[in-house]
Parts: structure tokens; C-alpha cells; sequence
């Protein structure tokens, strides 16, 4: 739980902090990179990490990733203090090479959370577990902006000399010291079961190079800030370049004897339905994290304090909602009705938000906003155990990872989507001639007009992802949660220090 609050913790807690990092270092022109090169880290390591949990000890996989992660943000909080660095350059450059480096470590520890609770407990047991770890990924996902604004506000004054915003990397040392210190003293082995297989790194390469062109197409507009026809052309190459890459890809995963992600698994109906829903919801949850502050703090007209705050019912809805979505799955034995009813809510909390206008309150805003957090809860937790009960123990790192993967590259292409319908609906003049400081000093009718119609375009977008998500859930198999452990559990004195 340590592990996964960091890793999900650092995907949103810079963001309140960039301001102040980028005034120091001086790299505004840089300043989505630093975002982007943890997003294509993150993302493109996952199914990479699950085939290397199906072939090693998973202690050590974790272990290594929690180490990559914590020398990442070492480096990110060191970045700049030594001046222009050899063949990285400026501190700018050296941030984001190091968020990057925190990327690669995050991705592992996202990856193996769920993986780890499917060794230690059986199918029936872990809907309780990975409960807790959805909620402990979503609360640490939403606290990121208002932790992150707390420590570059306050925190300046801890060390003479460093800057508040170092310690938005610096934090992560001690709690992850602390979580890499019970891994190594508590956690066994978890060996996978079966014979050691080769990864085939042909089809590793060629997944990565279909994911990271894919990934940065995304978010070349938030890069480069609008560079016209030739950002256009950049994007059209990039996604070529990924299709081209993804098709050979398919070719050989499908001639290979060990590859990446045995695409066999897609003929599950489980499997595969499962992680469309899962793909869709993870982008209404990436949109509504997005869209809402900017609303609450422009239109609403409340401090971006007030904003953070408004963010806490939101992740403790997720957190009421996945724990009680684990719990009960774990008792009845059956997910697609909890998951079923989850939508629904969901449904009528993003349905509200599209009503919204600018008389609404914060109270309003804030309530539409917990009841979207109790209907998202059960998708943390019960999609990724449909997925680990459908498929053979020995492929479980691979269905896992990809569950997460799923989830994340959904919330990727859902957070470019609702970008580019809220640059559209405000309009570049507007962005343009106007900072975004609130509505108390002084932000026009027809600025708050604009947003206010850019978020009813979105919400419309939301619930077509809601929507989709839960009709692909309706069609979705239910199969009995299997009671009994077939995998490491089984084995000799794997788990019994436990």
C-alpha cells in the first residue's frame, strides 16, 4: 500500500507545483514535458513489468521498483542544484530526465500491487485487499494537487537554501525507504509457478515503440502549446509510426513462443470485456479530475485551496465505494451487479454536473463530485479481480499489468480528448489574453461563459464514457470467484512466514 500511494501520489502532485519549479529553473517552454515524461514511463513499462513477474520473483521486481522510483526522485529534487549538467544540460532538463527515471520505477509499483495481493490471497479473498489498494490509489491520485500545493507553499523553510518544491520529490524518500524496508524484511519470494520463460525481446521492442510515439501524440498539443500545422503533422507521423509498429507487433506476438502479452488471452470474454470497461472508466476518472478544479476555482469562484479541499470527498467517495465493492464481492461471490450499480451512479453524478451552470454552488459541485467517487470506486478493484479469476495462474503478471494498462491508457486518451474540447469551447484569444486567476479578480462574462459551455461539452463526453463502460459491463460474464488458491499459495513453505 505504501508502494502503490507513492506511485500514484507522484502522477498528480507536481502539478500544483509546477509554477514554482519552472520560475526556478527557468524552463516555461518545457513545462508540460515534465508531466509527459512520467506519463510515457509509467504507462509503457507496465505490460513489461507483468511478463517479468510471470517469470520472477516478484520480491525482487518489486524491490527494483521501488528503487528506481526513489533514486528518480532524488534526482528530481537535486535538479538544477549543481548548474548545467554535461550532455542533460540545465536543471530543466535534468527534471525532466529524472521524472522520467521515476516513470520507470512507478510503473512497477503499479503493476505488482494487485499482482502481489493475487499471490498472497484466492480469487474470493482479495476482492476485500484490492478494495483497499483502489481506494489507497485513488485518495493518493486526487490529495496529489492539494499535497503538492501545501509542500511548494510551506515547505521552503524546512532546509535553508532548498526550495519548497524539492520537497515534492524529497517526501517520497522516507516513505518509500519505509516501504522498501518491510518488502525486503517481510515480503517472501512469490516465485511464479511453472517453468522460467524467456521474454522475446523483439516483441518487447516493438510494443514499445508502437505505445511511446502513441502516448506523445497525445499529448503533443499540451507540449508544444499550439505549433500549428506542423504540430499536425508531428501527430499524424507519430500515430503512423505506433500503427505500423502495433501491427508488426500483433504479427509476431502471434509467431513467437514467449511474447510480451500472449494475445490468446483476448479470446477471454472476461478478459477482454472486462478491460474495455476498464479502459473507459479510467478515462471519466482522468476527465473529472481535469475539467472540475478548473470550473470550481473560475466559475464557482472559490481559492485554489478551496479547490483542493473540494477534490477530498471525491477521493473519499472512491475510497467508500471501492472498499465496500471489495467487501461485498468477497461475501456474495459476484461482481457485475456491484459493478452494474457503481455506473449507474456514476451516470447520475456526471449527468448533474452537465446541468451546471454558473449560479451553481460549491456545496452543489462538491456533492455532484463525491456521488461521481462512489460510483467509480468499484471499478478500482472489482475489474482487475474479474480479470486475475478469468485466466490461468501462470498468466496472471500479464492479465494484471494489462488491467492496469488498460485503465491508464484510457485516462491518457481521455485527459487529451477533454483537453482538446475545453481549448476549443474557451478558445485560444481567451487562454491567450487572459491568465487564469479566479473570478474574484476579475474574470469576464464571457470567459466564464465560455468555460461554462466547455464543461457541458465535456460532461457529454464523461457520459458517453460512463455509458459505454457500463453497457460493456452488462454484457460482461459472471463467473463464480473461485474460493480456492491455485497459485503460489500452493507450493511448499512459499507464504509461510506469513
Amino acid at each position: 500500500m505504501l508502494a502503490l500511494f507513492l506511485g500514484a501520489l507522484d502522477q498528480t502532485i507536481v502539478s500544483t507545483a509546477l509554477p514554482g519549479i519552472v520560475s526556478d529553473l527557468r524552463g516555461l517552454d518545457r513545462y508540460a514535458w515534465v508531466a509527459t515524461a512520467y506519463l510515457l514511463a509509467s504507462t509503457s513499462l507496465v505490460p513489461v513489468y507483468g511478463k517479468l513477474a510471470d517469470m520472477y520473483s516478484r520480491k525482487a521486481i518489486e524491490i527494483g521498483a521501488v528503487t528506481v522510483f526513489l533514486t528518480g526522485s532524488c534526482l528530481c529534487g537535486l535538479a538544477g542544484e549543481f548548474g548545467s549538467m554535461p550532455i542533460v544540460g540545465d536543471g530543466m532538463n535534468q527534471l525532466i530526465v529524472a521524472r522520467g527515471i521515476q516513470g520507470l520505477g512507478a510503473a512497477g509499483l503499479v503493476a505488482m500491487t494487485f499482482l502481489i495481493i493475487a499471490d498472497l490471497f484466492p480469487p474470493a479473498e482479495r476482492g476485500k485487499y484490492q478494495g483497499l489498494m483502489g481506494a489507497t490509489f485513488a485518495t493518493s491520485s486526487v490529495l496529489g494537487p492539494l499535497i503538492g500545493g501545501v509542500l511548494s507553499d510551506h515547505a521552503g523553510g524546512l532546509i535553508p537554501g532548498v526550495e519548497g518544491w524539492r520537497w515534492v520529490f524529497y517526501v517520497n524518500l522516507p516513505l518509500g525507504l519505509l516501504a522498501l524496508w518491510f518488502i525486503i524484511t517481510h515480503m517472501p519470494p512469490l516465485r511464479p509457478a511453472g517453468t522460467a520463460a524467456k521474454l522475446d525481446l523483439g516483441s518487447a521492442a516493438l510494443f514499445l515503440l508502437g505505445i511511446v510515439p502513441f502516448v506523445f501524440a497525445l499529448q503533443l498539443p499540451a507540449v508544444s502549446q499550439g505549433a500549428g500545422e506542423s504540430e499536425t503533422t508531428t501527430v499524424v507521423l507519430l500515430l503512423l509510426v505506433a500503427v505500423i509498429a502495433f501491427v508488426l507487433w500483433i504479427y509476431r506476438s502471434l509467431r513467437v513462443e514467449h511474447p510480451l502479452l500472449d494475445l490468446a488471452l483476448f479470446k477471454n470474454p472476461v478478459f477482454t470485456r472486462a478491460n474495455v470497461a476498464g479502459f473507459f472508466s479510467g478515462g471519466a476518472f482522468l476527465s473529472i479530475i481535469i475539467f472540475l478544479p478548473l470550473f470550481i476555482t473560475e466559475v464557482v469562484g472559490v481559492s485554489a485551496t478551496r479547490t483542493g479541499i473540494s477534490l477530498i470527498p471525491f477521493s473519499l467517495g472512491i475510497a467508500v465505494g471501492a472498499t465496500t465493492a471489495g467487501q461485498v464481492a468477497s461475501r456474495t461471490g459476484h461482481y457485475r451487479s456491484i459493478l452494474l450499480t457503481g455506473g449507474a451512479l456514476l451516470f447520475l453524478g456526471v449527468f448533474l454536473l452537465s446541468r451546471m451552470d454558473a449560479s451553481v454552488s460549491y456545496v452543489a459541485v462538491t456533492a455532484y463530485m463525491t456521488l461521481c467517487g462512489i460510483g467509480l470506486g468499484p471499478t478500482f478493484p472489482l475489474f482487475t479481480l474479474v480479470v486475475q479469476n478469468s485466466v490461468d495462474p501462470s498468466r496472471l503478471g500479464q492479465a494484471t499489468s494489462a488491467a492496469q494498462f488498460f485503465r491508464q491508457i484510457g485516462a491518457t486518451v481521455g485527459g487529451a480528448a477533454i483537453g482538446t474540447v475545453l481549448a476549443t469551447a474557451v478558445g485560444p484569444r481567451l487562454l491567450a489574453t487572459r491568465e487564469l486567476s479566479g473570478i474574484a479578480n476579475g474574470a469576464s462574462d464571457e470567459f466564464i461563459a465560455a468555460l461554462t459551455t466547455g464543461t457541458t461539452r465535456i460532461c457529454a463526453y464523461v457520459l458517453g464514457f460512463v455509458a459505454i463502460s457500463w453497457i460493456v459491463t452488462f454484457s460482461l460474464p459472471e463467473r463464480e470467484i473461485r474460493s480456492a488458491h491455485h497459485g503460489i499459495r500452493d507450493r511448499p513453505g512459499a507464504v509461510t512466514d506469513l
